[in-house]
C-alpha cells in the first residue's frame, strides 16, 4: 500500500486541530473532559443510529422517543460513573437521582416498545447493545478520570504502588495513556504499514496489513514506555501495558466498527472530520480499549 500523501496531509492537518481540542479537553479540568465526551457519546450515537438503520429497516421506524431517550438514558450512565468528579463551586449531582432517571427511561422504552411496536424485540436489542457498545464504555472513561478506582490509598498492591509512585499526577493520567497510545498505535500502523505493509490483516479492512497492525502496537508499546521512563519514577510496566492492551483493544475495535460500515455499505459512519470520518470512525478503537483497560484496572487495584 503506496503513501498517498495528500490523503496524509489532509489526515495530519485535521488531526492537529483534533489533537488540540482534545488536549484541551481532557487536560483543562473535570467539567472540560466530560462536556467534551458527552458530546462524543451523543455524536457516536446518531451514527450509530444512522448505520444500524440501514443495516436492520425496521430499526430506521423507531419512535423519536426511543431515539432520544435511549440516549438519555446512556448520559445517565456516564454522570453516574462520574462519581463526585463534576461535584464543583458547589454543585453537586444527586447520584440516586440519576440512577433513578436511567431506570424509569429505561421501563418506558420498554412499554413503548411493547405497546406500539408489537413487541418486536429486535430493535430493543439494538438499542441495548449500543447502551454497552457506547455508552458503557464512555461511562467507564469516565469513571477513570473521576480517580474511584486508581487514585486509591491501598498500597499493598502493584496498582496501588504505581499509583503511589505518579505523586502528583492526577486522574486525567490514565485516560491519557490510553488515548495517547491508540493515536500513536493507529499512526505508525499507517505509516509502516504504507511502506512495508503487503500481508492485509483481514477482509473487513482490506488497508490494513499484518505489517503495519505489528509495527504500530510495537512503536505504541516502544514510546509510551520511553515517555514514561523519562516523566517518572518507579515502575512503569503498567504504563507499558496500558498501552499494549489498548493498542490491540483498539485494534480489534476499528475493525469491528469496519464490519458495521460493511454491513450498512457506507464507507464512513459520518464526515465531521475530513479525512478521518465520523465520531465512530475517530472513536472506535477506544470505544473496545476502554472497557479493557478498566478491567485491567479492577483486577489490578
Amino acid at each position: 500500500m503506496a503513501l498517498n500523501l495528500q490523503v496524509f496531509q489532509t489526515r495530519a492537518l485535521t488531526a492537529l486541530v483534533f489533537v488540540a481540542v482534545m488536549l484541551t479537553g481532557l487536560l483543562w479540568n473535570e467539567w472540560s473532559f466530560f462536556i467534551l465526551f458527552s458530546i462524543v457519546h451523543f455524536g457516536c450515537w446518531v451514527e450509530y443510529f444512522k448505520m444500524l438503520g440501514m443495516i436492520h429497516l425496521s430499526y430506521k421506524g423507531i419512535s423519536a422517543f426511543h431515539r432520544y431517550g435511549v440516549m438519555m438514558a446512556g448520559w445517565c450512565l456516564m454522570i453516574h460513573a462520574s462519581g463526585q468528579m463534576l461535584d464543583t463551586a458547589g454543585l453537586h449531582i444527586p447520584d440516586r437521582q440519576i440512577l433513578w432517571i436511567f431506570a424509569v427511561l429505561s421501563v418506558l422504552l420498554v412499554v413503548e416498545h411493547l405497546l406500539f411496536k408489537k413487541g418486536e424485540p429486535k430493535s430493543l436489542l439494538i438499542s441495548l447493545f449500543g447502551l454497552l457498545y457506547i455508552s458503557v464504555s464512555w461511562a467507564l472513561l469516565v469513571h477513570l478520570r473521576s480517580g474511584q478506582i486508581w487514585m486509591s490509598e491501598s498500597s499493598g498492591n502493584l496498582m496501588g504502588q504505581f499509583s503511589n509512585a505518579l505523586g502528583s499526577i492526577t486522574s486525567f493520567f490514565i485516560p491519557l495513556v490510553i488515548i495517547a497510545s491508540i493515536w500513536i498505535n493507529d499512526t505508525m500502523a499507517y505509516i509502516v504499514g504504507s511502506f512495508i505493509g503487503k500481508t492485509p490483516l483481514s477482509p473487513v479492512s482490506p488497508k490494513k496489513t499484518w505489517e503495519g497492525t505489528i509495527g504500530g502496537i510495537i512503536l505504541s508499546v516502544a514510546v509510551v514506555t520511553a515517555i514514561a521512563v523519562f516523566a517518572m519514577d518507579g515502575e512503569v510496566w503498567p504504563v507499558a501495558g496500558i498501552a499494549l492492551l489498548a493498542s490491540v483493544a483498539g485494534t480489534f475495535g476499528d475493525l469491528f466498527e469496519s464490519k458495521l460500515k460493511r454491513l450498512a455499505g457506507v464507507k464512513d459512519s459520518g464526515h465531521f472530520m475530513p479525512g478521518h470520518g465520523g465520531f465512530l470512525d475517530r472513536f472506535d478503537s477506544l470505544l473496545l480499549a476502554v472497557p479493557v483497560i478498566w478491567i485491567f484496572c479492577i483486577l489490578f487495584m
